[in-house]
């Protein structure tokens, strides 16, 4: 997913579906996704950048930073996916035991402010002119409190999808509108899913991150999310 094999299908001239080594390798990195996003004035929860280099030589400045974004927070490798290596700290006791395993996934990590939000989705389909489907959110029910590898992928019960998305018609719009928006931003192409939070009490949304390889299994949003727009069988004419 990181543009590493589109660009060498690009070099031997081999069709592939989805974005182009640009947007693959943007959409891989959530700390250059949360640069781009903020940089076009797209709502991102606030966050601090680590590497591996910088918490060695400059420890104290960010762990400044980091108690300034407040606990609890959540630790994530800049380059993983399924939520591997994601950490929930909810006090400054516990940020380095979470440093310290998300550190073995990726030399680049995020910490991000918590926001108390629900998890919504949108899948966006096209290239030029991208359209966004009928948002929907994973509703999670899993211990950990987040949408973690455990409640995607261990527990049956860790969670569940509803589409549409329960929010109301101008929020449901809006989540489109961002969605498309980030496609463009990020150099996306052919199809991505762009997930949110809503922010509960306010509202308020945020884009979180983009899957440039969305997952089409039984239990993937993607699809699905299609499929409540409409487009069940003008997909299956185009397999």
């Amino acid at each position: 997913e990181d543009g590493t094999l589109q660009g060498l299908l690009e070099l031997a001239d081999v069709a592939y579906v989805g974005p182009g080594h640009l947007g693959s390798a943007v959409g891989m990195d959530k700390d250059v996704t949360k640069r781009l996003l903020d940089h076009a004035g797209l709502p991102v929860v606030p966050w601090v950048t680590l590497t591996t280099w910088s918490w060695a030589h400059h420890q104290p400045e960010q762990r400044a930073a980091i108690a300034r974004l407040g606990f609890p927070c959540f630790v994530k490798p800049a380059n993983a996916g399924s939520s591997v290596g994601v950490h929930k700290v909810t006090t400054p006791d516990q940020l380095d035991a979470a440093l310290a395993d998300a550190f073995r996934y990726d030399t680049k990590l995020l910490v991000e402010a918590a926001v108390d939000a629900r998890e919504i989705e949108c899948a966006v389909l096209g290239n030029d002119d991208p359209a966004a489907a009928t948002p929907g959110e994973i509703v999670v029910h899993h211990k950990d409190g987040f949408y973690s590898y455990d409640a995607k992928y261990v527990d049956p019960d860790g969670s569940h999808w509803q589409i549409p998305a329960d929010l109301p018609p101008d929020t449901l719009a809006e989540v489109r509108r961002l969605a498309i928006q980030a496609f463009r931003v990020l150099e996306l192409a052919g199809l991505a899913r762009v997930d949110f939070f809503s922010e509960r009490g306010t509202g308020r949304l945020y884009v979180n991150e983009v899957n440039t390889l969305p997952g089409f299994t039984a239990i993937s949003m993607y699809p699905k999310m299609w499929e409540a727009a409409g487009l069940s069988q003008i997909g299956r004419a185009h397999v």
